[in-house]
């Protein structure tokens, strides 16, 4: 049975639609959205059917309250009289499931009412499965449930216990510490020692003393001896994050142990077993280091057996929320502060922004956030100014003229229906892309082809399979 809250000021309505439909539903009838908000916090209805009344007073007083209680992301269904489809459609575009007529076709309220339960149960089934699947598979600590991500996950279990060189590739902040970390926690070493050191920073005069160590005398300055990352990482894991900051002198000497497995202590000759499974990183592009001779393709080819590229963070934007909900739990613990969600004004100007410092640029401004804010909900005015600030000009419909085949021409309508969404949705891509029915990336590719000097991608799908 399929438990209704009824939101109207009707109240021969709800037994009226009580015998309509069936025993399959249980109406209530709630003229309050704040009781509203109590219920489908204690899980006490499974869809809320709001009822507009026509009356001006009315939607003065009651929308303002139903439109966030909406965006709140609760399954709901709007009922509406011919006069109010606009207001009906506006909240479908802010996430209502769908609407119909009132008085309503029973036929078609039934099948509203079904799929949207059904559309919440999936949902909340899929999030439920992909956290049991993060911390099964030991990525508990990364957040997102896009296709990026999951590749991410499935190369992350793939290499766990093989013990074959692993490259962590990706763009500063997007976690490939992360990424060492949950391939190291699922494998049979995830009890010994994991070790991760910045060849970056580390001065090039001490980096082989810090890496193999260094006996008594071993070098000036040397009082006493010292035992290298490579053998306190022991039967662990050593990730060896920036590689690509290594001198050639020093990668040279990489190469033999990763040739031999064996090491000697800076000032010994006595070799030393390699016991530790070898993680590596970077943020620049090795195959071009490699062409201008600043890395050494012996070296390369020994530490890109299996390869994991970490995702820029505008690569997966739909990842935002997830990933902004992850630290606002961890930040609102560590600062005590009662801080439950993002307001969907500031989680809009999340999703928009580029994030060129990626996840970790994320968590320094919801961590600032959380700390400016006194009431329960991050809002806007808590972001950083370059956050809050417009979103940039799109060209005109007017301006923009497609010309060439006819493939061409249809590829150009849908620009201009990209544009006309956003605009109409004031700038808000992610309310844009739901008024569309497609998806943020399919709405930010037909946007960046309707500016000057690009050109639509040809292998853009159409809008009814995006």
């Amino acid at each position: 049975m399929i438990r209704v809250a009824l939101h109207s000021e009707d109240r021969e309505l709800q037994p009226l639609l009580s015998s309509a439909l069936g025993k399959d539903f249980q109406i209530s009838l709630e003229p309050s959205v704040e009781n509203l908000s109590r219920m489908s916090a204690k899980s006490a209805c499974d869809v809320v059917l709001f009822d507009l009344d026509p009356r001006q007073e009315w939607l003065d007083k009651h929308l303002p309250e139903i439109r966030l209680f909406i965006e709140s992301g609760v399954p709901s269904v709007v009922m509406a009289a011919d006069g109010l489809r606009t207001t009906a459609f506006e909240l479908v575009r802010l996430g209502a499931y769908g609407n119909c007529r009132r008085p309503p076709s029973i036929r078609d309220l039934k099948t509203q009412l079904f799929r949207a339960h059904e559309h919440s149960s999936l949902k909340r089934e899929l999030q439920a499965a992909q956290q049991q699947l993060e911390a099964a598979s030991g990525c508990d600590r990364m957040s997102g449930s896009s296709p990026q991500m999951r590749r991410v996950y499935d190369l992350v279990r793939s290499v766990t216990n093989i013990n074959a060189s692993v490259l962590i590739t990706g763009e500063s902040g997007t976690g490939k510490e992360l990424v060492a970390n949950a391939i190291h926690n699922l494998g049979s070493r995830a009890k010994r020692p994991f070790v991760a050191v910045s060849c970056g920073a580390i001065p090039e005069t001490l980096i082989e003393a810090e890496l193999f160590g260094h006996d008594k005398g071993a070098f000036t300055g040397s009082a006493g001896a010292r035992v290298g990352y490579l053998e306190q990482a022991a039967d662990g894991t050593l990730l060896l994050d920036e590689i690509g900051e290594l001198s050639l002198s020093t990668q040279v000497k990489l190469l033999r142990v990763l040739q031999q497995r064996e090491f000697s202590r800076l000032g010994c000759s006595r070799l030393i077993p390699l016991r530790a499974r070898l993680i590596f990183a970077t943020h620049r592009d090795l195959d071009e280091m490699v062409a201008e001779g600043k890395f050494r393709q012996d070296l390369y080819y020994r530490i890109n057996v299996m390869r994991i590229d970490a995702p820029s963070l505008r690569e997966h934007p739909d990842d935002i929320p997830a990933i902004a909900a992850h630290f606002l739990r961890h930040y609102s613990e560590m600062y005590q502060k009662a801080i439950h969600s993002i307001e969907p004004e500031a989680m809009a100007a999340l999703q928009d922004y580029s994030w060129p410092g990626n996840v970790r640029e994320l968590e320094n401004i919801i961590q600032r956030a959380i700390i400016l804010t006194n009431g329960d909900t991050i809002t806007l005015d808590s972001l950083p100014l370059n956050l809050q600030e417009e979103p940039r000009h799109i060209v005109s419909i007017d301006d923009y003229q497609p010309s060439g085949s006819f493939e061409q021409k249809i590829r150009g309508y849908k620009v201009q229906l990209a544009m006309a969404a956003v605009r109409e949705n004031s700038g808000n891509k992610t309310l844009a892309a739901r008024s569309l029915q497609i998806s943020r990336a399919y709405l930010h590719r037909l946007l960046r082809a309707a500016e000057p000097g690009e050109v639509l991608d040809s292998e853009i799908v159409d809008l009814e399979s995006a």
